[in-house]
């Protein structure tokens, strides 16, 4: 009996310690590496939580390619945009993250009134 019970919480033990790798191996979500890559002055634009972003996969177009790192040569890049992080100069805070989802390669704001993207700070290259 007791080489049973001890057998069983070794299983227990093992089973335990499985768990707790997986969760270390969980990765970073995207909108936390984005936000991470912020500066103090920036970070303090968002009101609520870097959770309150919008993630998309986009193609790196000309306009793109004007704001993140020049050897970047994908083809497609994830772009994180902050909500309510507009200003009355500018639109809301973008970070453009590699598709290892860990390398941050630009950061923008839109121009308010004219569409376009004005780069923010040092691109990762």
């Amino acid at each position: 009996m007791r080489n049973i019970t001890l057998l069983l919480l070794l299983i227990l033990t093992m089973a335990m310690a499985g768990c707790g790798s997986y969760e270390s191996q969980r990765e970073t979500p995207i909108e936390m590496v984005a936000f991470a890559a912020l500066s103090d002055e920036e970070s303090k634009l968002i009101p609520v939580s870097p959770k309150d972003s919008i993630v998309k996969k986009v193609s790196v177009d000309d306009e793109i390619k004007s704001v993140i790192a020049t050897n970047y040569n994908k083809k497609e890049v994830y772009s994180v945009t902050f909500n309510h992080t507009e200003t009355n100069s500018s639109g809301n805070l973008i970070v453009f993250i590699a598709l290892d989802q860990k390398t941050v390669v630009g950061k923008s704001k839109i121009m308010n009134g004219f569409g376009k993207m004005e780069k923010r700070g040092d691109s990762i290259e």
